[in-house]
Formats: structure tokens, C-alpha cells, sequence
């Protein structure tokens, strides 16, 4: 069997961390900022931790 391939696209998104969790950026955060509040573009500036159902289906891309 050959090795399945990184999804490039999918690892410029995603950030794993040492203890596995995987942080992706938040969606809403790239233009228009100026008509939403401050604290959405704060809150969006943090990103977010991949939910667990995720990563398990995404862990094989992902490696």
C-alpha cells in the first residue's frame, strides 16, 4: 500500500499542536471587518480549536 499524501491545502489551514489539538482560524475574519464589532474581530482573531469528530475524520489528510 502507498502512503496516503498530506492535502497541502487542508495543512495551510490547520496548525497541529504538540498535544494533538488542531487550531484553524475563524471563518468571517477576512474583509468587511470595518461594519462588525470590535469584539467579533477580536473573537475572530483567536481562531479555534477543531472539534473532536473533526479531527478524527480528517486525521489520515491531516499527518
Amino acid at each position: 500500500m502507498p502512503k496516503i499524501k498530506t492535502h497541502k491545502g487542508l495543512k495551510k489551514v490547520l496548525n497541529v499542536r504538540k498535544s494533538g489539538t488542531v487550531t484553524i482560524g475563524r471563518p468571517g475574519s477576512r474583509h468587511n471587518t470595518g461594519s462588525k464589532s470590535q469584539a467579533v474581530n477580536r473573537k475572530n482573531r483567536k481562531g479555534s480549536v477543531l472539534s473532536k469528530a473533526d479531527r478524527n475524520r480528517l486525521q489520515n489528510i491531516i499527518k
